[in-house]
């Protein structure tokens, strides 16, 4: 049953939301304008508001619904596996050529159900990082480091291999925003610029 909670986990979190809504009520593949990163944030950069919140909270629910799995099957297991199970399917989806997005908000579902403490330190730390350096990439790469210190300090948790390895991943994740950054030609969240990249949706769908 392990196992095939965790498979079903990874296919959960393999659900490409952004991919899905561009090219259903847009036309597009996110994957190919703006960032090129198919997550909410890319998402309200070329598609608009509404698009955007619809795929943050189906992320969200993406992790969140994995996390819940072992508990909803009354299996003795920590639900974060089957989360980052979930997070592991965001980034690398078997339904979208293994091209996916950055898995900050499927980590955060995850962290719902699993420890709504550690999701509190986290994204606390990644909404400040972004307050302060109106960066987005650097708030994400802080949730790896702010889950690996809590987990490095914690007498309940043990995961620092798992939190260690989730940090790595972050940081290939955002490697092109890191290329950037280093010359300069990263935008932050409050570059006016990035509106010109906006596209129009296709039907009646999601208006920005």
């Amino acid at each position: 049953m392990f196992w095939l909670l965790l498979a079903v986990s990874y296919l959960i979190g393999s659900v490409p939301t952004a991919l899905i809504v561009g090219k259903l009520f847009f036309g597009v593949d996110v994957r190919e304008l703006g960032s090129k990163n198919p997550g909410a944030t890319n998402t309200l950069r070329v598609l608009g508001k509404k698009s955007a919140v619809f795929v943050l909270l189906i992320d969200l629910g993406k992790g969140a619904l994995a996390a819940y799995l072992p508990l909803f099957f009354h299996l003795s297991a920590e639900p974060l596996y089957f989360g980052l199970a979930a997070v592991i399917g965001h980034c690398f989806p078997i339904f979208a050529g293994f091209r996916g997005g950055k898995a900050i908000a499927t980590t955060a579902g995850a962290l719902m159900i699993a420890d709504l403490p550690l999701l509190l330190i986290a994204y606390v730390t990644f909404f400040f990082v972004i307050l302060l350096t109106k960066y987005v990439f650097l708030g994400s790469i802080s949730v790896g480091i702010s889950l690996l210190a809590y987990d490095l300090y914690s007498v309940r948790l043990d995961f620092e291999l798992i939190f260690l390895l989730f940090f790595i991943l972050l940081i290939y994740l955002h490697r092109s925003n890191i290329r950037n950054f280093i010359l300069g030609i990263e935008p932050k969240i409050n570059d006016k610029s990035l509106k010109n990249d906006r596209i129009p949706p296709k039907g009646g769908g999601f208006k920005t």
